[in-house]
């Protein structure tokens, strides 16, 4: 089998250790491994993912659920806050003979899962979100928190179960010193938290902790009760960037051809732009991450430049220089993006394109 070039490319074998090795992490702790469904997309790695001993999944996007549901995936946490009326009457209608939990920060979220969960005689579990450094979502103190748990506990057709939070400021990190501190601080500020309102009469069953570059730090800190990684299906270039893992362990790449050669050799094009590889220089801000993408075998080359449908690399040292025609491989800056824009991805076994996958979920941001 072969395939036209840009494409996306798996290494199945590197796909398959990087499930099994998140997966022996998670049972040698103790903790649930539920991990994020967003950075894939794909029913078969999400039943890979299952197989390895995943509880269940975690979504982005009801549109998403929707495509792991019908999957035959009974068990997904939608770690986003609904306040659509329609969204949260159609999450209801699919979600008939599924356990599934939602995340709130908000008393709105609550009145609204509240009242038309009541309607359908349902009970919603919820997550409380915590913002532990992200500034994103989340509540900020313990007395936020303890004022949601209140008021869920007075309405119907909502079920606490614990808190969850997004360490997503680690991609700002710059060292891994600085992941272990950001790790480290997330699992104990969920663990102080989950305490803190324990003393006031509210247990917690669920302390879940996300990220894949915190997922081990987080993970390991006792008290936390499950962990949502996503991106280390694949890895990428920011994880690389990160010190989280070493280029080898990256099994998504995007394959290129040189189509052009100019300015006396000390620039290539290559058929893969924006449209392929994203122009993702790191979520949240990491500044180890230079250039698009990481060229496989071309540490002298940058990837500098994106156009819609052009890559420009620049030669930066002496070495091999690719001539016109020659197929690259880049392992990408940001793999979920990336994913998202493709239709599918050829699955590769000994460096050969044996079969693909359509992405199942791509293009599911409702």
């Amino acid at each position: 089998m072969s395939a036209e070039t840009p494409y996306l490319a798996l290494d199945k074998d590197k796909l398959k250790a990087n499930i099994k090795d998140m997966a022996l992490f998670s049972e040698k702790e103790g903790v649930v491994l539920r991990p994020h469904v967003k950075a894939h997309k794909l029913r078969p790695i999400a039943d890979m993912q299952m197989r390895a001993g995943a509880v269940g999944l975690t979504v982005s996007k009801l549109a998403e659920m929707e495509v792991f549901l019908s999957g035959g995936i009974k068990n997904i946490f939608l770690a986003y806050q609904l306040v659509s009326r329609q969204k949260i009457q159609r999450m209801l209608e699919i979600t008939y003979d599924a356990m599934i939990r939602v995340a709130i920060d908000n008393p709105i979220h609550i009145d609204i899962l509240s009242e038309i969960a009541n309607q359908r005689h349902r009970q919603v579990e919820v997550l409380v979100e915590v913002d532990t450094g992200l500034q994103r979502c989340g509540v900020a103190t313990a007395e936020e928190a303890l004022g949601l748990v209140k008021l869920i506990k007075q309405r119907d057709g909502v079920l606490f179960k614990g808190i969850m939070t997004h360490a997503g400021h680690v991609y700002a990190a710059r060292s891994y010193e600085q992941v272990l501190q950001i790790g480290e601080q997330e699992g104990k500020t969920m663990v102080e938290l989950a305490d803190y309102l324990d003393s006031k009469g509210y247990c917690s069953d669920v302390i879940s902790v996300g990220s894949t570059p915190t997922a081990k730090i987080s993970g390991s800190i006792d008290g936390v009760t499950e962990i949502r990684p996503g991106n280390y299906v694949f890895y990428d270039a920011m994880q690389v960037g990160l010190g989280v893992v070493p280029p080898e362990r990256c099994a998504l790449i995007v394959c290129a051809t040189v189509i052009s050669r100019a300015h006396n050799d000390r620039r290539l094009v290559i058929d893969a732009g924006s449209k392929t590889l994203a122009l993702d220089k790191g979520a949240h801000g990491v500044e180890q991450v230079k250039g698009f993408g990481i060229i496989k075998g071309f540490p002298h080359l940058l990837l500098e430049r994106l156009s819609e449908e052009h890559g420009i690399i620049s030669v930066l040292s002496d070495g091999d220089i690719p001539q016109v025609g020659d197929q690259l491989e880049i392992i990408p800056n940001h793999a979920c993006p990336v994913i998202n824009l493709a239709d599918r991805v050829f699955i590769k076994e000994k460096g050969r394109v044996k079969e693909s996958w359509v992405i199942d979920a791509r293009g599911k941001v409702q």
